[in-house]
């Protein structure tokens, strides 16, 4: 299916439990996939971003800082798990594991505020995000580029 600039992303809004949890799959899935410009398909044309102390708005901005962070951010592996929800608004506590280009392994570990409007497109996304160096035996996130199995464990079954 081809998508355009302005399609609605379902679920929508109001959100109910079972819908925030897609939701917040469908975009770790997207996360996963690593592709900047069908990743900023989700974002208002004018969403407004908060990234650690990086603050933009717009998707060429967004296509722009996603190309960035995978390239610095090898490997990447994303888990994102449903926190809160309201009405249009939805929190996500996240892990993510990458190697930077000297092979040195990571763990990041953050929390992600969202608010939709009406065709289910993120109008605003806040993200606070931590590093912790890991060595690569202590990696938890070893499934295949793309997204997570259905089969494999999230963060509360992994603890994090």
């Amino acid at each position: 299916m081809i998508r355009r600039m302005d399609d609605a992303r379902p679920p929508l809004p109001p959100f109910t439990r079972d819908t925030a949890r897609q939701k917040v799959r469908a975009a770790e899935d997207a996360w996963n996939r690593r592709d900047p410009e069908a990743v900023a398909l989700a974002y208002t044309a004018d969403s407004r971003w908060r990234n650690r102390s990086l603050f933009f708005s717009g998707r060429p901005a967004i296509v722009s800082f996603l190309r960035t962070k995978w390239q610095a951010e090898r490997d990447y592996r994303l888990i994102k798990e449903l926190w809160a929800f309201d009405a249009d608004r939805i929190a996500v506590r996240f892990a993510y594991e990458f190697h930077d280009a000297s092979g040195a392994w990571f763990r990041a570990y953050g929390n992600e505020q969202w608010a939709f409007d009406a065709r289910g497109l993120m109008r605003r996304r806040e993200a606070s995000i931590n590093d912790l160096p890991i060595a690569q035996a202590d990696r938890l996130f070893r499934w295949p580029p793309g997204p997570r199995p259905a089969d494999h464990p999230g963060l509360a079954e992994l603890d994090l």
